[in-house]
C-alpha cells in the first residue's frame, strides 16, 4: 500500500518541469476562470462570512473548487486504477483493491497539500482565526476520502465489466459539478424554486434534492471552516458522516463480491 502510493505520488507530475507545482496551478487557473465569468461579469456575490467578515467571491469560489477538485480527480484515479495496472494484476498476486486505495490515498496528500496552502491564503486576507478552526479539517479530509474511495471501489470494478462506464461517468462528472453548487450557493437555487414555482404554478423541490447531493454537503463543511472560520452544522456533520460510512461500506461489498474475476476480465 505504501509503495503503490509512492509511485502514485512520484508518478503524477514525473518529468514536468513544474513538477508538484501544477497541482496549485491547475485549481487557480479554474478559480481565476471561473472568478471572471460569475463574479466579475455576472457579479455573483457569496454570502459574509460568519466569523471572518469576508464577502469575496473569488475565494469562496476557491473553498469549493480545491475540495471538488479532489472529489473528482481521486474518483477519476482510483475507478480506472485496475485497468491501468492489468499487467502488475496478471503477474503479482496481491489484495486488489489496495490500487484503488493507493490512488486514492495520492489523491489526498495532494488534496492536504492545496487545503494548507488555502489556509494560508485565507488568513492573509480574512484573519489569523481560520488557524484555530483549521484543524477540523483533517476529520472532513478522512470523511472524504472515505467517501471517495467508496465510489472508486464501486466504479473501478465496474469499468472492468463495462468499459463504457468510464465515458458515462466522465459526462455524469459535468452534470454532478453543477448540481454541487460549486460556483453558485444554495441562495440561488432556493430563489430559482420561488421563480419556478411563481412561473408555473407546480413547486419544484429544486432546493431539497440540491441540498441532498454528497457532495454539496462536503463543500459545506469544508466552506464553513475556510471561508466562515466556523465549525460546520451538527447537520453537515451527520450528512457526510453518512455518506462516508454508508459510501465506503457498499463499495467494500460491491468490489469483494464482483472483483474475483478481474485478472481473467482484463
Amino acid at each position: 500500500m505504501a509503495n503503490l502510493t509512492l509511485r502514485e505520488i512520484r508518478s503524477e507530475y514525473n518529468r514536468t518541469a513544474l513538477g508538484r507545482l501544477w497541482s496549485l496551478l491547475n485549481p487557480l487557473a479554474t478559480i481565476a476562470i471561473f472568478a471572471i465569468i460569475f463574479g466579475l461579469l455576472f457579479r455573483a456575490e457569496p454570502h459574509v462570512g460568519t466569523n471572518s467578515g469576508l464577502q469575496n467571491y473569488a475565494l469562496w469560489v476557491a473553498c469549493g473548487i480545491i475540495p471538488w477538485s479532489f472529489i473528482s480527480t481521486g474518483i477519476m484515479a482510483g475507478m480506472g486504477s485496475l485497468v491501468a495496472n492489468t499487467g502488475l494484476l496478471t503477474k503479482v498476486f496481491f489484495p486488489r483493491w489496495v490500487l484503488v486505495a493507493s490512488s486514492v490515498a495520492s489523491k489526498t496528500s495532494t488534496h492536504l497539500i492545496e487545503l494548507c496552502v488555502l489556509a494560508v491564503i485565507m488568513a492573509i486576507f480574512g484573519g489569523w482565526q481560520v488557524l484555530l478552526v483549521a484543524p477540523v479539517l483533517i476529520p472532513i479530509v478522512i470523511l472524504s476520502a472515505a467517501f471517495v474511495l467508496g465510489i472508486s471501489l464501486i466504479l473501478s470494478v465496474t469499468v472492468v465489466y463495462f468499459r463504457d462506464m468510464e465515458h458515462l461517468w466522465a459526462v455524469f462528472n459535468q452534470v454532478w459539478f453543477y448540481g454541487t453548487g460549486v460556483v453558485f450557493g444554495v441562495e440561488l437555487v432556493a430563489a430559482a424554486e420561488e421563480q419556478l414555482a411563481h412561473d408555473t404554478g407546480t413547486r419544484w423541490p429544486l432546493l431539497a434534492v440540491f441540498q441532498a447531493n454528497p457532495a454539496h454537503q462536503f463543500l459545506e463543511a469544508y466552506r464553513a471552516v475556510l471561508y466562515d472560520f466556523a465549525l460546520p452544522s451538527w447537520e453537515t456533520w451527520a450528512h457526510i458522516t453518512a455518506w462516508a460510512i454508508a459510501m465506503l461500506g457498499i463499495g467494500w461489498f460491491v468490489f469483494k463480491r464482483f472483483s474475483g474475476r478481474v485478472v481473467e476480465e482484463l
